[in-house]
């Protein structure tokens, strides 16, 4: 089973991207986030028409995250839980229904910037919520992914240029401190685990010509429980789409479970 991630920055600047991509890459479940759209906005007979079941978690022109599966998915839940009064649509989960049964949960993480700051509390906030989440779901002992936009760079090879991000919400040590806790509970990262090089990155800004001077950054991760890494046999990165027509700033990652 194919299941990636993909950050595509606004469905409507993606409309033909995001088809071509689905078609090429052939995954079996796909986490968006940055839909950009309202529920009833989102285009889901395009992708229902391609074989997907569709369910998103949408806001008007922020944010926003979805779901497509080929397989069935079952208790969709939409909210990070922790805080009733989060009205940001970051977070969506559901179990797939596939010949290996598995809990995938899509998040957005929020960016934190400018920090310190109200932006930057809200951040570590959401990531300590992430990780109670993250702690729930493993004491069920069953195959889960969190897989996303992470917005933290967890280590300086994750950076073409570690030194201009010094002072950035997604290299601060406190953000890097939260995302090795998530994995200090047992959770494996399937990107580094399989391709610890330098240089590998998933987002190159669309300014300063940071795509052709290949000047990235590695802030879309997968993270899997003991159960999910137990079955993991293959991940990749499609750099190749954000060379091609109206791509988003961010490339897809995705992992190979065994059936």
């Amino acid at each position: 089973m194919k299941i990636a991630t993909f950050n595509i920055n606004g469905i409507k600047a993606r409309i033909e991207a995001l088809p071509r991509w689905l078609k090429a890459a052939e995954p079996d479940v796909v986490c968006l986030q940055e839909i950009k759209s309202v529920d009833e906005g989102f285009p889901r007979e395009l992708f229902e028409e391609m074989g997907y079941q569709v369910e998103t978690h949408g806001q008007k022109s922020f944010n926003g995250v979805a779901i497509l599966s080929k397989y069935p998915l079952s208790d969709v839940t939409r909210g990070l839980p922790g805080d009733a009064s989060d009205e940001q649509a970051r977070w969506i989960e559901a179990t797939v229904e596939g010949p290996r049964v598995v809990r995938v949960c899509g998040l957005y993480l929020p960016n934190g910037n400018p920090a310190p700051g109200p932006k930057y509390d809200y951040k570590l906030a959401w990531m300590e919520r992430l990780e109670a989440r993250a702690r729930a779901l493993m004491a069920l002992e069953e195959p889960t992914l969190f897989l996303g936009d992470y917005n933290v760079i967890p280590q300086a090879e994750d950076a073409a240029k570690p030194g201009a991000w010094l002072e950035d919400a997604l290299f601060l040590p406190q953000s890097r401190a939260a995302f090795r806790r998530l994995l200090n509970l047992g959770l494996t990262e399937a990107i580094r685990t399989r391709d610890p090089r330098p240089g590998v990155y998933t987002f190159w800004d669309y300014q300063a010509n940071s795509w052709e001077r290949g000047n990235g950054i590695r802030i879309d991760h997968v993270l899997l429980t003991p159960q999910a890494a137990d079955l993991l046999e293959e991940t990749g990165i499609d750099k190749d789409v954000r060379a091609g027509d109206k791509p988003s700033d961010h490339v897809p990652v995705w992992v190979r479970l065994a059936a």
